[in-house]
């Protein structure tokens, strides 16, 4: 779809990318992108990239809403204002919701990549993604715009193309991802690998394994925060004489295995463990200073992962940097939920000139 075509509601469509190369030398002979375009298509383009489990679907539709639904839409309670902008969220080369990823045919063998996907960095998904921009006919874009691993590729974004967008807005990630976040990626990328089910990578499409559940209640445990777990569960019984904690992280578990690809999910793991702007840049301190746009950013309390810590002391970095904490027991997941403690920050740097 042009850039110039009429979006009365979010379209989901699909474009295709040839003979891709990625950073490890490898050569992808065919990229297919998923993405969902919304909003006004005279107004200006605001690219929306999502997390680890996340899709393309930011947007979605009355009857299926979004992940960001609640932040973006139409009318002016929304930070983002679909009849002053216009979306688009692409679903991340190596995901598994129609673009190009391990659960994907491998065009020349017809047989699914599975275990045999290549290695990718997040700089992989920004290269497929401007590239894709490029053929749809969007020859700059307002702001690009993301959480967690969407906002390591916010980060990349300002680097690799630092003047293709006028904004970046940083959501819960870091310049690179920490020692403890690796950590937590490689207990679950373990339980993956260790499930006997997984086969190698070679599972079959109707396996249930406990591994891959056991991955989603760590990285859900490291999402959010104790006071929180304390105040949903409070100790809790229910009938089966599980405590309600134990079976919220069981249903979460359960529900990663019918919802998503493992190949992908550790694809995706790895490509954030190697999250680092300052690789082959002298450092992110370095590497901080070359940013053209100002960048907004957002850390929220109680966040394992992507502490204020480390956010901080980035923003003061960059050359246009501007940093807001929010205070919140829903730790990490907190670009995701309470909207109302941060939209108003976001919309008025949005329409700021």
């Amino acid at each position: 779809m042009a850039a110039n075509q009429q979006v009365d509601r979010p379209t989901i469509n699909k474009i295709t990318l040839e003979s891709f190369p990625l950073e490890s030398g490898e050569i992808l002979p065919e990229v297919i992108l998923a993405y969902e375009q919304a909003g006004n298509p005279e107004s200006p383009l605001l690219l929306i990239c999502h997390a680890l489990t996340g899709n393309q679907y930011a947007i979605g539709t009355d009857d299926d809403p979004g992940w960001w639904s609640e932040l973006a839409g139409y009318g002016q309670e929304k930070a983002i204002n679909l009849e002053q902008f216009q979306t688009i969220c692409f679903n991340t080369i190596g995901g598994c919701h129609g673009s190009t990823g391990p659960a994907s045919l491998h065009p020349e063998t017809g047989r699914i990549y599975r275990c045999n996907f290549p290695t990718i960095t997040i700089r992989d998904m920004v290269h497929a993604q401007y590239l894709a921009l490029k053929k749809l006919g969007f020859k700059k874009a307002e702001a690009v715009i993301g959480g967690s691993l969407g906002g390591m590729q916010a980060l990349e974004w300002g680097l690799l193309y630092p003047d293709y967008m006028k904004k970046l807005f940083v959501l819960a990630a870091t310049p690179y991802l920490s020692d403890y976040g690796i950590a937590f990626n490689h207990i679950g990328a373990s339980a993956i690998r260790s499930d006997p089910e997984w086969c190698g990578g070679e599972y079959s499409e109707s396996a249930e394994m406990k591994g891959f559940a056991i991955a989603r209640m760590t990285g859900m445990v490291t999402y959010r925060s104790e006071p929180l777990f304390q105040k949903r569960f409070g100790r809790k019984l229910n009938h089966d004489k599980h405590y309600d904690v134990q079976s919220y992280l069981d249903y979460q578990g359960d529900k990663i295995n019918n919802r998503f690809d493992a190949n992908s999910y550790l694809t995706l793991l790895e490509a954030m463990n190697h999250h680092d702007i300052g690789r082959g840049r002298g450092g992110w301190e370095q590497a901080a200073q070359n940013y053209l746009a100002p960048v907004y950013s957002l850390s929220f309390s109680r966040d394992l992962l992507y502490p204020y810590e480390l956010m901080h002391p980035f923003s003061l970095c960059v050359p246009a940097g501007d940093h807001h904490h929010v205070e919140t027991d829903y730790g990490h997941d907190g670009f995701l939920v309470q909207f109302d403690r941060w939209k108003e920050w976001l919309k008025d740097r949005l329409n700021n000139e």
